[in-house]
């Protein structure tokens, strides 16, 4: 799949609830329907605020021209080798310089952000989600446990299919004794609030998806899973740190 067509399914979740990136959802949507990219999308996907500056930095470090080249988009928001190339204090001038983090957090704050990239955080999107608790696309508001289980890019396999709904069994955000983890699955039911060709469409029962705030993004092999379990839980341990 083309890569800016790939992310724009990750971005669609939070954009049609107006959390991130242009008002245009409608217009991200046809994209995907019509399986087309052009530099329109482009145009669109470079004014989501967070995730565009880690594509940029992601793709900088391993000397990719194009942030939307698929392995790119690939790390950042399931995980993959581009990630272990990038120094810590790349990472590190990425928070302050493109997101300005310290300034949003405060110095105190920023400190704990910071000794987490020194433990290995990397620029994956659940670093963002689980260890920066304030949110910095279009709500400078923090985090809840409901909130960052919807923003965190999580997986399911699928059970049933019954018109536009889909229900698979995830692992939710749970909380206990002053830390998160992933609980138990659970099922859960969800609209295909994309139209594709591709494998959204043409998902069936046992496949493993991904899912960003309720929308299923799309089919993903065990070794894509394998990376999104890792840097999840990766982040997860780090967050637990600071709570």
């Amino acid at each position: 799949m083309d890569g800016i067509l790939r992310c724009s399914r990750y971005a669609f979740g939070p954009n049609r609830l107006h959390y991130c990136g242009p008002d245009a959802n409608k217009e991200i949507a046809e994209y995907i329907k019509n399986s087309e990219t052009d530099l329109g999308l482009a145009h669109l996907m470079k004014q989501f605020q967070t995730m565009y500056p880690y594509l940029k930095r992601i793709s900088e470090a391993n000397h990719i021209a194009d942030p939307f080249d698929d392995e790119v988009v690939e790390a950042y928001w399931l995980g993959n080798r581009l990630l272990d190339t990038i120094e810590k204090k790349v990472f590190y001038n990425h928070l302050v310089d493109d997101h300005k983090i310290s300034k949003r957090l405060g110095r105190k704050d920023f400190k704990l952000v910071e000794d987490k990239i020194s433990q290995g955080a990397v620029p994956h999107h659940s670093f963002h989600v689980l260890d920066i608790w304030k949110r910095t696309g279009n709500l400078q508001i923090e985090h809840t446990l409901e909130s960052m289980d919807e923003c965190r890019i999580s997986w399911g396999t699928v059970t049933k299919l019954d018109g536009p709904n889909v229900y698979a069994n995830v692992n939710p955000l749970s909380y206990n004794n002053g830390k998160m983890f992933i609980g138990e699955p659970i099922e859960k039911k969800m609209l295909r609030r994309l139209e594709s060709t591709y494998d959204i469409e043409q998902m069936k029962i046992g496949d493993i998806i991904s899912i960003h705030w309720s929308v299923p993004c799309e089919v993903i092999n065990g070794q894509q899973l394998k990376a999104l379990k890792y840097y999840t839980n990766l982040h997860l341990q780090l967050a637990n740190q600071t709570l």
